[in-house]
């Protein structure tokens, strides 16, 4: 019986195909590096180490799908893009992905770049492009960042998912049972249950801190410097 979780253990890819992603996501992050310097304030960056925090301590909850030995757990992509911003954010879950595999366990070493392309970079890009586009078509309301919130933890977490589908189409080494369609549906199904309970963490997170401290959301901190006219205040942050 084998199990399919988000973290990708050692041998499941074969090197080569490992050794490209693992290029592909120090590139990436060096990237995340050079951008995330403009956006680090006195806010911002004791921001990044809670949200950190954060994840490590929901990603380290697995939870079993079905009865065929599927499980997956939390991401915190699009809550981390959310309260820090893409470029902080991916850096955050990368960091807290390599504290997984170097000190628990979790996730092979060889197979970081892989983990950190999925979860990291893709999980988040694909929740931060959802969230800029859904806040600029919901209205400011508490709804609205509810939705907002939980529809990019849903998507980031089905798409983070399907990446490592691809990643096995190109080098899998391991039998995971079935064909490469079926993998991507079980992997599709399963990652769409955990993103329902990510969508609903990750909306009660970000609202509870949008009415405490709305300036420290980094998506609403940009939306109000990109369209100042037409920004409707509102006393105590988000309604």
């Amino acid at each position: 019986m084998q199990t399919l979780a988000m973290h990708i253990s050692n041998g499941i890819i074969n090197g080569p195909v490992a050794a490209v992603f693992g290029a592909l996501a120090l590139a990436a992050l060096t990237f995340c590096v050079l951008r995330a310097r403009a956006d680090l304030d006195d806010r911002l960056a004791p921001m990044a180490g809670l949200v950190a925090a954060f994840i490590f301590a929901v990603q380290m909850l697995n939870f079993p799908i079905f009865t065929a030995g599927v499980s997956g757990h939390l991401l915190g992509g699009a809550l981390a893009a959310l309260l820090v911003g893409p470029w902080v954010g991916a850096l955050c879950v990368a960091v807290v992905l390599v504290v997984q595999a170097l000190v628990f366990g979790d996730g092979g070493v060889a197979m970081l770049g892989l983990n950190i392309t999925n979860m990291a970079l893709l999980g988040t890009a694909a929740a931060y492009l959802l969230i800029a586009l859904l806040l600029r078509v919901l209205p400011r309301t508490r709804a609205g960042l509810a939705v907002t919130a939980f529809v990019s933890a849903l998507v980031s977490v089905v798409v983070a998912s399907q990446g490592f589908v691809l990643q096995y189409a190109l080098g899998g080494t391991t039998d995971l049972g079935g064909n490469l369609a079926g993998l991507a549906g079980t992997m599709a199904v399963a990652h769409l249950l955990i993103g329902i309970g990510e969508g609903l963490i990750t909306a009660t997170t970000v609202l509870t801190v949008a009415k405490v401290r709305p300036d420290l959301v980094y998506a609403l901190r940009s939306r109000r410097a990109a369209a100042p006219a037409v920004a409707v205040p509102v006393a105590g942050g988000v309604r």
